[in-house]
């Protein structure tokens, strides 16, 4: 990111990622109060708006989940005070019973809410198509399909948002979110920061009964007058041709039609309707596309949210119109697209010759067959590491004693446990269901059920079901994974971290406080990388006749490495004596770090490079064989 281009005053044409945009287009907006939960694909919205936090006046918070993040918008756009926020598209599952309701109460000031899809689940635990939200909640959507849009969408999305009184979801899929391309930025004129003062807004929103069927019916007439603005929109582009056949398309989907109608050298031969209002449809701009159409095409990444509509309005206009799609099977609701795909998809609805590029993907897996598998794995020095050896040597005890266990994974880095060499996880369903699933099991087998959380994951969803299984008596182990940060979407702070948005002094929130306030009996603190002394307290959690708390804390590594650098201090890495060593291999066979390999003397070595200099492996060595570099003064 280059953050000068964002905080620039005056407008000029630069080069940006789609998340940086949507932040500059908040900041153009004059947007005055901005909260988030961080989550992929949508993080560098929230990181771009924390670095440029002190060169402007908004107000922002780094939210303890999604619903918080929503509701704290929500109650600044109450007050006429212009507000965003940016989740996942499963983030908005969290927020989904405020963002219902939102839809019924409206707002005063300017509500932008962008919501995250991520085909081909790269960063989140299934393909979840968020543009459903919209109809299902009455509030207007725009999708974008480039930084471009992103940024001259979320400018426009609060002017509807104000003109109606409403909401308005900005849909975005991850190749938007991380797309980068020229941007020409508008200039910052921003008004300043004042406090409103309340009783003299007269304004209420409030839902309950007889008031809550008043507004449904006033939120379908907004939705109709919505719905005839966004006929004449100027983000719904209608690229006309001499021809039978169409496309309509919309998110980064149009770039991919546009790249596939090149392939088939049938630029400019097709009609293409690009749609940037996705909810409430412009109805009649569709009806005209196809009134005259034989053939339509309709791509779409996910569910066939447009297919479905276009259906039915095909059958009012154009009943013969033959519709092309994921229902008549052309396309896939699996996976995220490419310009591959589409150009396949578009040849085989229409008849046309296909790229032939089937022999060169099957070259190319013919030639991954060579490569050994690789599995995602943490960062060398990683406490989550250190912290699974000690517990697979204490189940090793209890398991020698008749004792199974059942292991609840979670949403966060330690979801690797997941995967070779640790593959440790009988489960794994959404943020913070580790806990709610260990209340259930408790109850109905016999093996010892283990539930894992980080430290973000606990405030953000899990101290309910912390709460009930005190209040019942549920007997499970419960290990908080505490590094410091939610570091798998980049590090961003939570109330476990001593800041808070800006890089600002916040207050650290306890987390073993909380578990003891609630009412556990069982609650220790451990330093992840003191694997020796842990085994014994996780054997005794295992064999507590209760619930049982273990909170294992180490900051991550790549976080503290950047916290020495800052300081001046150096990462000093640890190396294999070889004259000493026997070649053991305990160190690779029980540790798994990245920085380890096997030289030409199959003999362990070090990288420099990767090596963080935790010297837990150190630890582990049967011979004493690691050592510490020295460091010349």
């Amino acid at each position: 990111m280059v953050l000068r281009d964002v905080i620039e005053e005056k407008g000029k044409t630069v080069f940006m990622l789609g998340n940086e945009a949507i932040a500059r287009g908040a900041i153009e907006a004059d947007a005055k109060v901005v909260a988030f939960y961080p989550g992929a694909p949508t993080s560098e919205v929230l990181d771009t708006l924390s670095d440029a936090l002190e060169n402007f006046d908004y107000q922002m918070e780094i939210a303890t989940n999604e619903k918080v993040a929503l509701e704290i918008c929500a109650g600044a756009a109450f007050a006429g005070i212009r507000s965003l926020t940016a989740m996942k598209s499963v983030g908005t599952n969290v927020a989904s019973d405020a963002l219902f309701v939102l839809g019924y109460t409206g707002v005063k000031g300017g509500m932008v809410v962008v919501i995250a899809d991520d085909p081909h689940a790269h960063s989140s635990q299934s393909e979840e198509d968020g543009r459903f939200f919209a109809p299902n909640t009455y509030i207007p959507m725009l999708e974008p399909s480039t930084p471009q849009e992103a940024l001259d969408m979320v400018k426009k999305a609060f002017e509807i948002s104000e003109r109606h009184r409403v909401p308005v979801i900005v849909r975005t899929v991850t190749r938007v979110n991380h797309q980068s391309g020229i941007v020409k930025t508008g200039d910052i004129k921003r008004k300043e920061f004042q406090k409103i003062k309340w009783r003299e807004l007269n304004e209420e929103y409030t839902t309950l009964g007889e008031v809550a069927r008043q507004k449904k019916l006033k939120m379908l007439e907004r939705t109709k007058k919505i719905a005839e603005e966004f006929e004449t929109s100027e983000f719904n582009l209608n690229e006309k041709a001499k021809s039978y056949a169409g496309i309509i398309t919309s998110s980064v989907t149009y770039l991919y039609v546009q790249e596939a109608l090149k392939m088939l050298n049938a630029q400019n031969k097709i009609n293409i309707l690009k749609l940037g209002t996705t909810y409430p449809l412009p109805k009649n701009k569709i009806k005209e596309f196809i009134g005259d159409l034989k053939k339509l095409v309709v791509v779409e990444e996910l569910s066939p949210y447009l297919e479905k509509e276009i259906l039915v309005i095909a059958k009012e206009v154009n009943p013969s119109l033959q519709v092309y799609g994921k229902i008549s099977g052309d396309f896939s609701e699996a996976w995220e697209y490419n310009p591959n795909i589409v150009a396949k998809g578009i040849a085989t609805a229409l008849r046309m010759k296909a790229p032939e590029y089937e022999l060169i993907i099957k070259e190319a897996k013919d030639l991954k067959t060579i490569i050994p598998d690789r599995f995602p794995t943490f960062c060398a020095g990683c406490p989550h590491r250190a912290t699974f050896v000690a517990l697979n040597r204490a189940l090793r005890i209890v398991k020698s004693k008749g004792q199974e266990h059942y292991l609840a994974n979670d949403i966060g880095c330690y979801s690797m446990w997941v995967f070779p060499p640790i593959s440790q996880a009988d489960s794994s369903l959404c943020m913070g269901a580790s806990v709610g699933v260990a209340n259930g099991l408790s109850h109905v087998i016999e093996e010892r059920v283990i539930a894992v959380v980080g430290d973000s994951t606990f405030f953000h969803a899990s101290i309910p079901a912390v709460i009930n299984a005190v209040h019942n008596g549920n007997k499970f182990t419960l290990i908080i994974l505490d590094n410091s940060v939610t570091a798998m979407t980049g590090q961003q702070y939570n109330p476990s971290t001593e800041f808070i948005a800006g890089g600002k002094q916040g207050k650290r929130i306890s987390i073993e406080g909380i578990c003891n306030a609630i009412g556990a009996e069982f609650v220790e603190v451990i330093d992840s990388y003191d694997v020796k002394n842990n085994v014994e307290i996780f054997r005794k959690a295992l064999e507590f006749d209760g619930l049982s708390v273990v909170v294992s804390r180490r900051e991550c590594a790549l976080y503290g490495d950047r916290i020495k650098r800052r300081r001046g201090e150096r990462v000093v890495p640890v190396y294999v004596d070889k004259a000493k060593c026997r070649r053991p291999y305990v160190c690779l066979k029980t540790f798994y770090c990245p920085a380890y390999e096997i030289d030409e003397d199959r003999q362990p070595r070090i990288s420099a490079e990767l090596c963080d200099g935790c010297s837990v492996c150190s630890k582990l060595c049967p011979i004493q064989s690691i050592k510490r570099v020295e460091v010349k003064k």
